[in-house]
């Protein structure tokens, strides 16, 4: 009878409040070696993924008998994952990537920062091909970077803003042997004695070329390029913290461009943990998670939080931008907080966000996976429209024995509704451009792709997504672009075949030089996406 109990309590606490309806997931390998706390697409269709270097042996050996200088550890801590192939290549990284950023930067290559002891000044730039490996940059960081966020921008290089008790901002690449870091005393108005929750900020590059920062409850529009707060935003209602330890999860709403403009700007913040949740969870109470939304939207002149009440509380979600416009809450706990064994209760069930529908029906659960993702977990969108899941490692070291929560080394994949056989003769294929295309701001171009069943002309759309850098929660550098001109498409060649014309965005605040994912949906359902860069 008690294990029966047992049984029921754990089915009750894992049940969403509503029926869960959409969406499917599959095992794609069983270890990768490593529990993926960091995760990179690149524009060849692998991932970089790693942990950290200090965190005991791994499941897998570094290639040719290699060892870490000064070390007895000869396994690897960090992978490329290949996705066309399934398959996975170890990679040696030297310093401590443990809780770093990056960025893609506008050549392909992943330029990454920080992390923890020896890596906590390093830079690290990864070129992928089938023998390259991490190179790394001592000191090329002014200041520490432990938690910080990356931002590319519109000339190119990265902003690197904050870190445990670094409250400030850098630059990458330099300028000049001689330039500094920049003081941001935002970053102490929003620590919280002892605890922060003010770290891996959510940054967003704006369409004005300012950058929104938002840190524990609150927010502010900031001239980097003058070290200047422009405009100051409410403190979100509830007053509750949703950065780490806190850890709620925040995206930009896909912009709309038209006339080569953007007249709305967005943004989405949800989850999270309450006020006091990281010391109540050291004492072994673990309060439940926050089950709210605050979307502002910074484009209006006197802005206001509009808050939303999800169908699950959580805490430790990962957000992402989905090609047709909606916003997929994934992976994380219902219960505690960020850190070692602070989480409980995970949270199975994703849910779809679709920004455009009413208030009331924007939420809607999908089916569950059966793995805990918890502390560490990750979450990046691939070329084919599905959503790589990876990570969940809530101990200090590898853990998969006698503990509540065992470490995560497996990879799966989450594929949303419009990727059910269901929707394939809505599903576009594009034909043209090829991949690798290049585009040039403001120019116009024709997409020509095929649909084999009946076509809405007028529910035809083309977005463009940029790839992310995925820890802890938060997606650096995600934006989505829905293009101007998806309201031209016209028949070509029988039924089947169609094109639409539409505009490269304007300029690099709308959309930064380097590489994106373009796809053409077709009412709500994306075609894959084919590589584009932007120069």
């Amino acid at each position: 009878m008690a294990i029966y109990l047992q049984i029921l309590f754990f089915a009750l606490l894992h049940t969403p409040p509503c029926s869960a309806t959409g969406g499917s997931w599959s095992i794609l390998l069983p270890s990768i070696g490593i529990s993926a706390m960091h995760m990179q697409l690149l524009p060849n269709d692998r991932v970089v993924m790693f942990d950290r270097t200090d965190f005991g042996t791994s499941r897998i050996s570094l290639p040719n008998g290699k060892c870490r200088h000064n070390s007895t550890d000869c396994s690897a801590h960090s992978v490329e994952y290949d996705v066309a192939s399934n398959s996975i290549r170890p990679l040696m990284v030297l310093t401590d990537v443990w809780c770093s950023s990056g960025t893609l930067m506008p050549n392909g290559r992943l330029t990454q920062t920080g992390g923890w002891g020896d890596g906590s000044q390093v830079v690290r730039i990864y070129r992928s091909c089938d023998t390259c490996d991490w190179q790394e940059i001592q000191n090329g960081l002014n200041q520490p970077r432990w938690y910080a966020t990356n931002q590319i921008l519109p000339d190119s290089r990265q902003i690197i803003i904050g870190g445990r008790q670094t409250f400030n901002y850098e630059f990458y690449p330099k300028m000049s042997a001689t330039e500094t870091s920049y003081s941001l005393p935002f970053l102490v108005q929003t620590s919280d004695l002892n605890i922060e929750n003010n770290l891996y900020p959510f940054v967003f590059l704006i369409p004005d070329g300012n950058l929104f920062i938002f840190a524990n409850n609150r927010a502010i529009l900031f001239d980097y390029s003058r070290n200047k707060v422009v405009r100051n935003y409410p403190t979100m209602p509830d007053g509750q913290p949703r950065n780490y330890p806190s850890t709620g999860s925040a995206v930009l709403l896909p912009l709309q461009i038209k006339k080569g403009s953007v007249n709305t700007v967005e943004v989405l913040v949800c989850g999270g943990a309450p006020i006091g949740a990281f010391i109540n969870a050291l004492k072994a109470k673990f309060d439940r998670a926050l089950d709210t939304c605050g979307r502002l939207k910074i484009s209006d002149q006197n802005p206001e939080w509009l808050m939303e009440t999800m169908p699950l509380a959580r805490v430790l979600g990962d957000m992402l931008l989905l090609p047709n416009g909606h916003v997929l809450n994934i992976n994380g706990a219902s219960a505690g907080s960020a850190g070692w064994e602070l989480g409980r209760n995970p949270v199975l069930n994703p849910v779809v966000y679709r920004p455009e529908n009413p208030l009331g029906s924007r939420f809607q659960v999908q089916n569950p996976s059966n793995k805990p993702r918890m502390y560490h977990s990750t979450a990046v969108l691939l070329r084919d429209g599905r959503v790589l899941v990876g990570g969940s490692n809530p101990h200090d070291k590898y853990a998969f024995t006698d503990v509540l929560y065992p470490t995560e080394l497996s990879l799966e994949t989450f594929a949303p509704s419009y990727l059910d056989p269901s929707s394939s003769i809505l599903r576009p294929n594009i034909i043209s451009p090829k991949p690798k295309a290049k585009m040039h701001y403001g120019e116009q171009i024709i997409i020509k792709f095929t649909i084999t069943g009946h076509v809405n002309l007028s529910l035809i759309s083309v977005t463009m997504i940029a790839p992310s850098f995925n820890t802890h929660s938060f997606s650096m550098n995600q934006r989505l672009l829905v293009l101007d001109g998806g309201n031209s498409t016209k028949a070509v060649v029988g039924r089947s075949y169609y094109t639409v014309e539409v505009t490269a965005p304007p300029s690099g605040n709308i959309a930064p030089a380097g590489d994106y994912l373009l796809f053409v949906v077709h009412n709500e359902v994306p075609s894959p996406g084919i590589w584009v860069r932007i120069q």
